[in-house]
């Protein structure tokens, strides 16, 4: 692993740490949203490194009529930012200059769980950026994107309004999850034994019936009980 991964990944830890102790919402949406940020950086990394490519992959574009001194090259942009709201899924792409691009050299490709990024000859580059395997599908008719001075922001319209996303990508909710799934198997081998048998217990007391809770107070009772039996008897 690389020492931009390892920074990343405990950036990453330290932040995730600080969101379990936060206690007031705007605190927690905004370490959410950094952490979010974060991994979608530490993954795109991760991928490159597996398929042995450098982080911007830098490849002629195949043109057999324009003369060497000016072919262009395509670059292969892996770092972007996105936020949401009810209807939107933003995605925020930094490029220098961008905004001198005519438009119509700047444009995306959408399938309903995928987005790809052109922008063609800036500086005499090209950039793409792809985003596969969205978490959500996508309503092509309604999404849109815009240049603005040094980036460019898409705005995938979700086909179901009002669905907060977790993840940009299945391949980041997944990752999250084994992670999650790892640190609560680790908790759970740390734990004392009685002390995850009554956190069992109040758990189930506190989402029980009536029936329930009355069972669970009468054998906390009864354990009560028979530990002064048991001290009276020494």
């Amino acid at each position: 692993m690389s020492e931009k991964l390892k920074e990343l990944r405990g950036d990453i830890d330290e932040l995730n740490a600080l969101l379990k102790q936060a206690k007031r919402k705007k605190v927690q949406d905004i370490l959410s949203l950094e952490v979010r940020k974060l991994e979608t950086e530490w993954i795109s990394l991760k991928e490159n490194e597996n398929s042995q490519a450098c982080p911007m992959e830098v490849s002629p574009v195949p043109t057999t009529s324009t003369p060497a001194q000016n072919k262009r090259y395509q670059i292969k942009l892996n770092g972007y930012g996105w936020d949401q709201s009810d209807k939107y899924i933003q995605v925020f792409v930094t490029l220098k200059n961008v905004h001198t691009v005519p438009k119509e050299q700047v444009y995306c490709k959408l399938t309903e769980r995928s987005m790809e990024l052109h922008v063609d000859d800036l500086d005499n580059k090209d950039y793409l950026l792809v985003i596969n395997k969205l978490l959500e599908p996508i309503n092509i008719a309604d999404s849109h994107w815009k240049q603005k001075t040094d980036r460019v922001v898409i705005f995938l319209a979700k086909q179901q309004q009002n669905v907060k996303w977790s993840h940009m990508t299945e391949i980041e909710k997944k990752f999250e999850d084994q992670r999650n799934n790892r640190f609560k198997t680790d908790d759970m081998e740390k734990k004392d034994p009685q002390e995850s048998i009554m956190s069992l217990m109040k758990n189930m007391y506190e989402t029980g019936d009536d029936e329930m809770k009355r069972m669970i107070s009468k054998a906390w009772y009864e354990g009560q009980h028979k530990k002064k039996t048991d001290t009276l008897d020494l």
